[in-house]
């Protein structure tokens, strides 16, 4: 796995780890890195077969790819160090079944924007991708445009030009099926086994939450009901990058709960 670390304390700050979404890479972050560095160390790895990570050895299995996750933080801060999780999308599913793994170190587990935590009939629906690989120049980049606001940010005017180069880096780089994994029933599994305080974050026009978007969040403050769970307003899929000024200080203020004392 590669890893990216972002600490400005030599290892005085509380730690907090960011998994990225499907198809994607530690980029997804790139717009909550900056603020989250101020008052914690910051690991955000490229997830097993995605980014620049190889391929792991059981390609199908979250909590198989989970362990290699968790293993990977332990060599890094030390396996009795504890540190709060978040995942984006997929990355939801890595951080509850990471949570659920290692809830000895685990202070919490926040998930944005994932699929599959209301069971079978709560998935969303799917969003028609245009392809892409065989594209190039002006065409390739229209086409990503197309797909990122099909997908993940909802209001045209935010896709940037940041935003498509990083789509286009990711998707070359994408071999693992995390739609498979999204929708296996792993993240409920893990879910259902936290013993950690469990946050969630949805854009309100998150389109492959919707149209039964509210329905997820519903079920899920049924299934854990002392879940802080929060509605993004008129922002899409890609909430942490189409909405920073709403979703960082939300994030902070849910990580803030389990902050070690004196920290």
């Amino acid at each position: 796995m590669v890893w990216h670390e972002w600490d400005i304390s030599g290892g005085k700050l509380p730690v907090a780890v960011l998994f990225h979404g499907g198809a994607g890479s530690w980029r997804h972050w790139v717009r909550t890195i900056p603020v989250l560095m101020e008052t914690y160390r910051v690991l955000a790895p490229d997830l097993p077969g995605l980014g620049e990570s190889d391929f792991p050895p059981d390609g199908e299995d979250a909590n198989a790819i989970a362990t290699i996750v968790a293993d990977g933080i332990g060599a890094i801060i030390g396996a009795k160090t504890t540190y709060d999780v978040v995942g984006f999308s997929f990355g939801g599913t890595m951080a509850s079944c990471v949570g659920a793994l290692r809830g000895d170190v685990v202070r919490s587990v926040t998930i944005i924007g994932s699929a599959g935590v209301g069971g079978q009939a709560n998935l969303g629906s799917a969003v028609k991708l245009e392809k892409v690989r065989h594209l190039e120049g002006k065409e390739r980049w229209e086409t990503h445009r197309i797909n990122l606001n099909r997908l993940m940010i909802a209001d045209p005017a935010k896709i940037d030009d940041l935003s498509i180069v990083i789509q286009d880096w990711n998707t070359i780089r994408s071999r693992l099926r995390t739609p498979a994994i999204s929708r296996s029933g792993a993240i409920i599994k893990a879910i259902d086994a936290l013993t950690v305080p469990l946050n969630g974050m949805w854009g309100e026009l998150d389109a492959p939450a919707n149209p039964k978007g509210p329905e997820r969040v519903a079920a899920l403050k049924e299934r854990k009901p002392t879940a802080d769970i929060r509605v993004v307003p008129k922002t899409g899929h890609w909430a942490a990058y189409e909405s920073p000024e709403w979703v960082n200080p939300v994030l902070l203020e849910m990580l803030a709960r389990t902050r070690p004392a004196g920290a």
